[in-house]
């Protein structure tokens, strides 16, 4: 979550749909398949430095060496090597998966579920990378003030998606300040789970600490 959204989508976490409803979504065109193909090699090549050398040693002249691509192709990719650890294209899936829950459910039940099913798929598929770009966050004060950056594009996102089902303005205040408690959570979550070693189960705490955010927060 939380950085611009790129060229094309990975499969949704906690998707559920059946076989035959993922077939009739299109599948991308070559291009785009592409793209997605570089994508992932850069930002796999740049895990494997960063884990074999170290942050600051991992320029992204030796990321682009890596994945057999110019540096000029990484910055198309990635305005900046942070966000080569940092940037998803979750905050569009984030989006349709909030405007699909019932209109009656609470919005912070709501946020918290999807959040939570993301978290749990994410974790289960790709933990190893969790691991070392929540360490990242704890360890390299640039990653910490783009983290910040980034999860500002999702909290847009989610004021967007509330203030919708109140039939609230984009601006409205208290859906600002709302969710603004809601990625701070999140954010803390993130650090805690990385100070702590990875010992603990990330969507029990993600869960425990959005019920927390929600105690206070009546329709």
């Amino acid at each position: 979550m939380a950085a611009p959204t790129h060229a094309s989508a990975p499969t949704p976490p906690g998707d559920r749909r059946t076989g035959s409803q993922q077939s009739t979504t299109p599948r991308p065109g070559l291009r785009e398949r592409k793209k997605v193909k570089t994508r992932l090699a850069i930002r796999k090549e740049t895990y494997r430095l960063i884990a074999e050398q170290g942050y600051e040693a991992t320029t992204v002249e030796r990321i682009a060496a890596a994945a057999d691509v110019s540096p000029s192709t990484v910055f198309r990719y990635f305005p900046t090597k942070e966000d080569i650890v940092l940037a998803d294209e979750y905050d569009p899936v984030i989006e349709a998966q909030l405007r699909a829950r019932p209109a009656g459910e609470h919005p912070l039940d709501s946020i918290r579920r999807v959040i939570v099913r993301g978290v749990t798929s994410t974790v289960t598929a790709e933990r190893d990378e969790m691991v070392q770009r929540t360490r990242l966050m704890v360890e390299i004060p640039a990653v910490r003030a783009r983290m910040a950056q980034t999860m500002a594009a999702t909290s847009t996102v989610l004021v967007r998606v509330i203030a919708d089902r109140a039939g609230r303005p984009h601006d409205d205040l208290e859906v600002r300040v709302r969710v603004a408690a809601v990625m701070g959570a999140l954010r803390e979550v993130l650090l805690y789970w990385a100070e702590r070693g990875h010992q603990d189960d990330l969507a029990e705490l993600m869960d425990a600490a959005l019920l927390g955010v929600g105690a206070g927060w009546r329709p």
